[in-house]
């Protein structure tokens, strides 16, 4: 891939194919502390999704209040290309909302792992029974239903692999694992599901749906595809609860990048769809966040800026893979280099016995500030130096 500079490192590591990516910005990713999207803005944000190849895009669950029905049925209509999924618990009214909302494909969800069902006052035979009754329903509805497993990664074994089987034999035509709180290692969710591909067989695809508590779920994304998960879960940016969701973004990249495992995201629209998401959401990023951060491109050391003119030596990928642009910003830790380039880009004549001089006065100012020299700062110090 030309514009991937990895090296040789990950070539025995490769896996190869192709993974579809299930979107749940506009339901898991709306959970993020402090964040409200209107149906207008979800209806926005998934013409969006659409745009970036996103194959299916989880538009709610229309049970939680009239916004989140009114968003839903506001997706559904829209007439996108990805698939347009519900959400549901294994309840009869929120089964029933999906029939009357038209929703033909959707994640039905119940808690598995005796730390839930502990915590709601459930045993496992009558979650059991809400599980594959829940089932039965979609299937007699005609609900394309993938079922999901909360707090799979810390179920009892024997009685997940029941649970599981259960929902396949009863009607589900899919099923997700599910890391509800981020605990599971790469190796392990990587041994789950691996472990469910077996169990409920070749003609079911299995998904992950995985949470970053401890910064993995990217790591756990991939183990997950290694293992033969077909669908991966995430949103844009991670957004979501606690540490938030696998980034979308973060899982094409590194799996197409380093992995060779091909999907329909473009990455050359992520920024753009991550800015927006952002302002609708009202949230902030790092700068060093990776794929969509603000800083990915931007150098200010010296060092680094002597190779600039060199992208591979200093960039594991090309900006034009995702659309960002490079540039050199001055400051503290600028180098003549910077001093030069930062000149020719700005159409300035600075001589080169001036540049240490200027450099000496661009460190100078950027200490004073904390911070970056700007351009017109920067005009200003040649036109007076």
């Amino acid at each position: 891939m030309s514009e991937v500079w990895t090296g040789a490192l990950n070539d025995a590591y490769r896996i190869g194919g192709s993974v579809g990516l299930y979107d749940t910005t506009l339901r898991d990713g709306e959970q993020t502390v402090g964040v409200v999207l209107d149906p207008e803005q979800k209806l926005e944000i998934a013409r969006l999704l659409d745009e970036l190849g996103v194959d299916r895009i989880e538009a709610g669950f229309p049970r939680v209040s009239q916004d989140d029905w009114d968003a839903v049925s506001l997706v559904a209509g829209a007439g996108l290309r990805a698939e347009v999924w519900g959400f549901s618990r294994a309840v009869p009214a929120d089964l029933e909302a999906l029939v009357e909302l038209g929703v033909v494909a959707s994640v039905i969800e119940s808690p598995i792992s005796d730390l839930k069902l502990a915590a709601i006052g459930v045993d496992r035979d009558t979650m059991l029974g809400r599980i594959t009754g829940a089932m039965r329903f979609a299937a007699d509805h005609g609900i394309h239903a993938a079922f999901f497993g909360v707090d799979s990664t810390r179920a009892e074994p024997d009685f997940y692999e029941r649970v599981y089987a259960s929902a396949v034999e009863a009607g589900a035509r899919e099923v997700v694992v599910v890391d509800t709180l981020g605990i599971a290692s790469p190796e392990a969710v990587a041994d789950l599901v691996g472990k469910t591909v077996e169990w409920v067989g070749p003609d079911v695809p299995v998904h992950f749906h995985g949470h970053n508590d401890f910064g993995l779920a990217t790591a756990s994304a991939v183990a997950a595809v290694r293992a033969g998960a077909r669908w991966v879960h995430g949103t844009i940016n991670g957004m979501g609860e606690r540490a938030g969701n696998a980034s979308l973004g973060e899982v094409a990249l590194t799996l197409r990048a380093l992995y060779g495992v091909d999907s329909n995201l473009r990455l050359d629209r992520i920024r753009d769809v991550s800015a927006r998401v952002r302002a609708l959401s009202g949230y902030e990023l790092e700068p060093w966040k990776p794929v969509t951060g603000d800083t990915l491109f931007r150098r200010e050391s010296g060092a680094v800026a002597s190779q600039f003119h060199d992208p591979p030596s200093i960039e594991p990928y090309s900006s034009a893979l995702v659309a960002a642009d490079r540039g050199i910003v001055l400051g503290k830790k600028s180098g003549l280099d910077s001093i030069r380039i930062k000149a020719e880009e700005l159409g300035l004549d600075v001589p080169e016995e001036r540049r240490a001089e200027l450099l000496a006065q661009v460190k100078e100012l950027g200490t004073r500030k904390r911070g970056l020299v700007t351009d017109d700062e920067f005009r200003e110090l040649v036109a007076h130096g």
